[in-house]
């Protein structure tokens, strides 16, 4: 298959609300009707941060460059690593998934991450979702810590670039 990861535009914001709500109700997902939408797609989109991939004019796969301070604060993140990034609001279509887009959609945020001056990744996730945790085990992520955020019990993952 042929695609390309792309900068998200205005005029992506319909097929994205339709990826993120495909997400909801999902195993190990705590995404609601709420959250992501058009208050998350604003700030990404006024920050050169979402990236969609795309296949025959089709959104199949994003991902988000966050900057949350709260997220930022843990304690437990290394500071030798820093200028540090983080992966936010990654998300496949479900009929795409199982193909490994979710790991191309990673590896593209790693690199533009690098490409950005950064040193190092980090992002989170719910520490039941055993689908996710393998996946990114397989990039050599290690567990920096542990969190209790957005109603969830997360695992809090970082990587030297």
């Amino acid at each position: 298959m042929d695609y390309a990861i792309v900068n998200a535009t205005e005029e992506d914001r319909e097929e994205l609300l339709s990826l993120y709500k495909a997400q909801i109700g999902r195993e190990c997902c705590p995404w609601d009707e709420e959250y992501p939408g058009e208050e998350s797609i604003d700030w990404d989109l006024s920050r050169n941060a979402l990236y969609v991939m795309k296949a025959e004019g089709k959104i199949l796969a994003a991902i988000s460059f966050e900057e949350d301070e709260d997220v930022a604060a843990f304690p437990f993140w290394d500071k030798d690593l820093e200028p540090s990034g983080e992966l936010a609001r990654l998300a496949v279509l479900p009929e795409w998934q199982n193909r490994g887009l979710a790991k191309a959609m990673l590896r593209f945020g790693m690199e533009e991450l690098k490409r950005r001056g950064f040193c190092s990744v980090r992002f989170m996730v719910n520490e039941t979702n055993a689908k996710a945790i393998r996946s990114y085990a397989s990039f050599g992520f290690h567990v920096a810590g542990k969190c209790h955020i957005y109603e969830q019990d997360m695992f809090c993952y970082e990587k030297k670039l």
